[in-house]
């Protein structure tokens, strides 16, 4: 598990296609420092085992899974990436539960500087809008963000300078993708009404779910 806060920005420094997959070599100080193989880590959001590692750069594996349903399969030498090693478990939560498993890429639609900050605006993928909300969590490229408005089919984060110099952000334009992942809370309480007998518009109807009209 992870909880979104990135720990820096790593760089892609090999890639190997096989058969199988891709396996990247990435360089990252910021991680290197007491992984271990066979250790989680969150490559943009992605969570992957550690092969192997040395002072200043680790490798993972990208199975055909992965390649298929993130843009790792597409990162070449010298992308960004942004890391973060699993939280252990007397660590300090600050962001909010991150599995590292993305739901699905989204678009960046727009880039905004606004005063000192940033105001990155995101498509939402058709069947993912129920998941995000106003002030709601989400994880973009592994990042813990807060939905600061949600459009029709747009979501808009607020970046601080802080955010945007230790991510992937800062290399960001309209049209790049990024990895998406819902907070892991509203799949469950979907599930449980499932479950349930219950679809969303009749949970509003029995007062299970209030959701402001807008």
């Amino acid at each position: 598990m992870f909880t979104g806060i990135v720990e820096g920005a790593g760089e892609v420094r090999d890639v190997t296609v096989t058969e199988e997959g891709r396996r990247l070599r990435i360089a990252g100080e910021d991680v290197t420092g007491d992984l271990d193989r066979g250790q989680s880590i969150s490559v943009s959001g992605v969570c992957l085992t550690v092969e192997e590692f040395e002072q200043d750069w680790f490798e993972v594996f990208l199975a055909s899974e992965t390649v298929d349903k993130t843009y790792l399969g597409e990162v070449e030498v010298g992308d960004p990436v942004n890391l973060e090693r699993a939280m252990p478990a007397d660590g300090r939560f600050d962001g909010h539960v991150v599995q590292g498993h993305v739901d699905t890429t989204a678009a960046v639609v727009d880039v905004r500087e606004v005063g000192e900050d940033w105001e990155y605006e995101f498509a939402v993928p058709e069947g993912f809008g129920k998941y995000v909300v106003d002030k709601g969590s989400v994880a973009v490229d592994g990042i813990s963000l807060t939905v600061a408005e949600r459009g029709a089919d747009t979501f808009s984060v607020a970046i601080i300078p802080e955010t945007r110099a230790v991510t992937n952000l800062s290399e960001k334009e309209p049209g790049d993708s990024v990895h998406l992942e819902v907070d892991v809370i509203a799949k469950y309480a979907e599930r449980l009404l499932d479950d349930a007998g219950f679809e969303v518009e009749d949970a509003k109807t029995e007062g299970v779910l209030d959701a402001p009209e807008r």
